[in-house]
């Protein structure tokens, strides 16, 4: 469904094929994960798939991709019941590197909330003050950590 802003009234919806775990923005195209290691780029206004790529690391598929953020010029994703997010090159789908987020909860309390279905999921990116925010399912406090130089490619 779309809403309107002001409102939240329903004044539009679309349909597209498979599932929609993630989805972000370039500020042109709509990035779309299902779970699997496929992402799908849809125009922003026919929501029509553009290109659909692969993403891979050392020549392997890298599954489970979930919450997807745009942070500048990389596609940044989660990966499904790990601690890991994907820093992604979007032209290639190539992993460039990895965001760890195991050591934000104390051990125990992470062990106690996997054990809930707690899991990181969560990317959130402030563009004007250069902030980017994780948190996870049942995770009790969102985190700011420090954006990382951009990978050049």
């Amino acid at each position: 469904m779309i809403y309107d802003l002001d409102t939240f009234a329903p004044i539009d919806s679309f349909f597209y094929t498979g599932e929609g775990w993630g989805l972000t923005s370039d500020g042109r195209q709509l990035y779309l994960s299902d779970g699997t290691d496929e992402i799908r780029l849809l125009d922003a206004t026919s929501f029509a798939v553009v290109r659909t790529f692969k993403v891979t690391e050392a020549d392997s598929a890298v599954w489970m991709l979930n919450e997807l953020e745009w942070v500048d010029g990389e596609l940044l994703a989660n990966v499904y019941q790990t601690d890991f997010i994907a820093r992604i090159d979007p032209a290639s789908g190539r992993v460039m590197g990895w965001l760890d987020t195991s050591e934000l909860l104390p051990r125990a309390q992470r062990d106690a909330l996997r054990q809930r279905g707690g899991v990181a999921n969560g990317i959130a990116y402030d563009s004007v003050a250069r902030r980017l925010l994780v948190t996870g399912k049942f995770w009790p406090r969102v985190y700011e950590v420090a954006v990382p130089p951009r990978v050049r490619h």
